[in-house]
Formats: structure tokens, C-alpha cells, sequence
């Protein structure tokens, strides 16, 4: 478990939080996509009513919108499914999906935004490649909080054959103690 260092600000402390997730998995996200994560989580904080998303209907109206609408709809989609998955996954299963539900709509979000921003068309195409890595990130900060894992043998199995998650394979590892077949 790690160690609970409080830093200045909410951003230095999300970012030691970030860091030390990586490093315990291995992972390097690159300056570009630990920004965007750190504000993201910062952004997502204070908003406890995205528990309420009905994710699904977001997506369709964020395709059907347009412009700046459009933009931050989907934007929003995709963040919120990254948190689902990484901070949130049993939300999945109180839903009745399972967690690559949203790894796939998040990065379908991301993908869209892609096409549609120009500017901003190289952010959005990592972060539709890099998915997988940020829930991965994500489910270890969680997990480093709680020493404990965050997903069942089955969702475990699930995730790492659905997306190849690697914090997924190591869950499994812990409940096996071997290494599954895909």
C-alpha cells in the first residue's frame, strides 16, 4: 500500500497520485495523457451526480448535436467512461454490462472527437489507443488506496479478454496464481 503524502494542491496531489499508479504498474502515459487524466480527475471531483449518466442516451445525443455542444457532450462521455471503468467498475456490474461496455463507448467517443477536431485530433486519437492504459491507471490508484482488488474473477476475466487490460491479468494472476489463456 502506499504511502498517504498530502501535497499544496489539488493538482500536485492528483499528479503524486497518477505517478505513483504508473510506477506501480509499470506504465509510462506520457506527459499529453497524465495531463489530461490530472484534470480530468480534477474536473470530475466536485460532480458526484455522474453516478445519474445514462450513457447510452449521452452518446446519441452527442452525435446528433453540433459544434461546441457536440464537442463537449462527447468529450464528457468519454471522461466519464474512463472513471466508470477505472475508479467505478462495479458500476458495470449494477448495470448489468460489463466493464468493456465502457472501455468501448469511451473510446468510441474519443474516436469520434478525433475526426471532429481538428486542433486537437492527435489528443483524441491517444486517448481512444491509450484507453485501456488510463482505466489500467485508474483501477491501481484505486486499488493502491485500498490494497485490495477492485474486480471479481469473473470481471477480471472478462476485462483482460475484452481489452487485454493488463491490471485485469494481474487480478487474475492474484486469484490464480497462474497465467489464464486466451
Amino acid at each position: 500500500m502506499g504511502s498517504f503524502i498530502l501535497h499544496p494542491t489539488d493538482t500536485a496531489q492528483w499528479q503524486a497520485l497518477v505517478h505513483e499508479a504508473q510506477s506501480a504498474r509499470s506504465l509510462i502515459l506520457g506527459d499529453e495523457l497524465e495531463s489530461y487524466l490530472v484534470f480530468m480527475l480534477i474536473r470530475f471531483s466536485t460532480q458526484p451526480e455522474i453516478a445519474k449518466s445514462i450513457l447510452a442516451t449521452e452518446f446519441l445525443e452527442g452525435l446528433e448535436s453540433l459544434g461546441q455542444k457536440k464537442h463537449d457532450l462527447l468529450r464528457n462521455l468519454g471522461d466519464k467512461c474512463l472513471l466508470f471503468s477505472g475508479f467505478f467498475p462495479g458500476v458495470a456490474e449494477h448495470r448489468h454490462v460489463k466493464i468493456s461496455y465502457f472501455v468501448n463507448l469511451g473510446q468510441s467517443a474519443y474516436h469520434t472527437l478525433s475526426d471532429l477536431v481538428p486542433k486537437d485530433t492527435k489528443l483524441f486519437e491517444r486517448l481512444c489507443e491509450g484507453f485501456v492504459s488510463l482505466m489500467d491507471v485508474l483501477q491501481t490508484m484505486k486499488s493502491l488506496s485500498k490494497d485490495q482488488t477492485l474486480l471479481s474473477p469473473l470481471e477480471a476475466t472478462e476485462l483482460w479478454l475484452d481489452t487485454k487490460s493488463q491490471h485485469a491479468l494481474d487480478t487474475l494472476r492474484r486469484y490464480t496464481k497462474s497465467t489464464p489463456i486466451s
